[in-house]
């Protein structure tokens, strides 16, 4: 008797930010694993947006007019933020009529959402785009895919834009 589980799809995590680089990534892959397939699409879709705290300045403001006043509005950027982030995700998908995405918000350090989800979601593979830093850049800001790539319970798959040269 055939296990329940042999006609599951795979999970396909995608992280997807505000730089044109997720955009990218985002339309890659739905290029390659989701549009010529169609409902047939090997992998079921997740794409995460880290949505970053708050930072621990306007945290730790405390009680007074500074705190008080700039911690809800730091906060209400975050959540305009991500859900612009989202609603792109969302647009992106609907171009490529791919209707079945689960998107999602967590907020934390990206390195640790993306780990989390991919756990959480059991993912066969993560999908990132690369911002293109060199390596003192990545040195100094630290990358979220080296990050996940050492750490992430799947593959990952870095998928970078091309440089067009005239």
């Amino acid at each position: 008797m055939a296990s329940s589980s042999c006609g599951e799809k795979r999970v396909m995590v995608l992280a997807m930010d505000a730089h044109e680089h997720s955009n990218y990534a985002l339309e890659w892959t739905l290029d390659h694993f989701f549009t010529p397939f169609g409902a047939d699409a090997p992998y079921n879709l997740v794409i995460i947006n880290a949505k970053p705290s708050p930072p621990p300045a306007v945290t730790m403001a405390g009680p007074g007019v500074l705190g008080s006043e700039i911690f809800p509005a730091v906060e209400v950027q975050l959540k305009l933020n991500a859900n612009q982030i989202v609603e792109k995700a969302k647009q992106i998908c609907a171009s490529k009529s791919v209707d079945e995405v689960m998107v999602e918000v967590a907020e934390g350090d990206a390195r640790n959402v993306l780990c989390d989800a991919v756990e959480r979601h059991r993912a066969s593979i993560l999908v990132m785009g690369s911002h293109g830093y060199g390596a003192i850049k990545r040195a100094v800001l630290g990358s979220v895919s080296d990050h996940c790539a050492r750490h992430a319970q799947c593959s990952v798959m870095i998928v970078k834009r091309p440089k067009f040269r005239h």
